[in-house]
């Protein structure tokens, strides 16, 4: 019997305890949670703030998901993490003795060091349930908010709390919104939608100095408010990784089979830095598919089996009052870019030696998926199934083999 702890009570961990239970029904699984929350998903807080769902429905697995998989959860904060005697010890003092290790603790946010920033007392981050639960608290319809940061964070959260305030400005360095995932055109739709319903921008310049409740820009504009978000960036979480061994770069190294290079010790998650296959390296994709099927590989491969995680690729879903977004893959600058504008929106298609690369979906997200699938198992198109593909995507493009694969059908 072997003892397995899992370090994260996140998405990742989830996929992890299903890829074990996969395998080995019996032995001791332990969850250590910094939140004191049953799993959720996260993408959901600010949905929560606008009264579109509950905490009860946010569960990602239902109410009984740990007694029915034996697994004991444990509501505490891992703070050290010895690779050589295979012990983890927690805040309380607790220790916990593994086999295997999976380290699933996800990305924190990133806080510049802004000059007076200590002196602002209604000053949030907005990446948990617990970020979500105290911001509402301060909420009121005469609020001015400033959220520092015009990416899927920031902007998820200047959506949640439209109606709940009276202003909100969104600053950032960048010279357009999600500029991570978007280019100017793209990002000028989303922007469009944003700002119809009241909330306003401003791009190329951000805050460098906070006075209590006004933020001093770098262009010199100065920007009041009573309620600041940061919403900057994130980053990895990998000190227990360090501690342990761990090779780290901006994630914890792993392999596709997510071993980190410390022995008995696997990684998954946003923590993770993993193989992506539209650029052919490594690097950290902290996106939400991605992260429960890194951790399933883990599960499995910490259970014994041979399980491998070699397709994952950039991609986000996302939408602002009904405008719908979606993307994938990489955008490489000596392709073909395939462009068309269904019911007002925008297509692009971003093609290379016969395979879709990536792709930007604004409006019509509803071949998303289908894209994604070529873009994730770099599919070599011939020329009748890539106009098929520019055109109207089908399951017909894929091979009967994949088709079977997908309707769950025998070929």
């Amino acid at each position: 019997m072997a003892e397995y702890v899992i370090i994260g009570n996140g998405t990742a961990a989830v996929g992890c305890i299903e890829g074990i239970r996969s395998a080995d029904k019996e032995s001791s699984i332990t969850v250590i949670s910094a939140e004191e929350h049953h799993v959720y998903s996260r993408p959901l807080i600010s949905y929560l703030l606008e009264g579109k769902t509950d905490t009860e429905r946010m569960k990602y697995r239902p109410a009984d998901f740990y007694e029915k998989n034996n697994v004991k959860l444990l509501f505490g904060r891992a703070v050290k993490c010895d690779s050589k005697k295979q012990v983890i010890t927690l805040e309380s003092k607790e220790k916990l003795s593994y086999d295997k290790l999976c380290l699933c603790t996800g990305s924190s946010p990133f806080v510049p060091k802004f000059e007076g920033l200590d002196k602002v007392k209604k000053k949030f981050t907005f990446m948990t349930l617990d970020d979500a639960l105290a911001l509402e608290k301060v909420l009121d319809k005469k609020a001015r908010v400033l959220i520092v940061g015009a990416g899927l964070i920031g902007l998820k959260c200047a959506e949640g709390i439209a109606e709940r305030v009276g202003s909100i400005t969104v600053c950032d360095l960048a010279d357009r919104v999600l500029s991570s995932i978007l280019d100017g055109e793209c990002a000028a739709v989303m922007q469009k939608k944003l700002e119809e319903h009241g909330i306003s921008f401003m791009l190329g310049d951000t805050a460098v100095r906070f006075e209590k409740d006004k933020a001093v820009m770098k262009s010199g504009a100065e920007v009041g408010f009573d309620i600041l978000v940061l919403a900057v960036g994130v980053r990895a979480e990998t000190e227990l990784a360090r501690q342990a061994g761990c090779d780290v770069n901006r994630g914890i190294v792993v392999g596709t089979d997510m071993k980190t290079s410390a022995e008995n010790i696997f990684a998954a998650g946003d923590c993770a830095e993993g193989y992506d296959s539209s650029v052919e390296a490594n690097r950290v994709l902290a996106i939400l598919p991605n992260a429960y099927m890194q951790g399933r590989c883990a599960g499995i491969n910490m259970a014994g089996g041979t399980a491998v995680f070699d397709n994952a690729v950039p991609m986000n879903s996302i939408g602002f009052f009904g405008l719908h977004c979606a993307t994938a893959g990489s955008y490489p600058e000596d392709g073909e870019v395939y462009e068309a504008h269904p019911c007002g929106g925008i297509k692009r298609l971003y093609i290379k030696d016969g395979r879709l690369r990536g792709y930007m979906l604004i409006g019509d997200v509803s071949r998303a998926g289908i894209y994604t699938a070529l873009v994730r198992e770099r599919t070599v198109l011939d020329e009748e199934n890539m106009d098929k593909m520019k055109k109207i995507p089908s399951l017909a493009i894929f091979s009967s083999q994949t088709r079977g694969k997908k309707l769950g059908g025998v070929v």
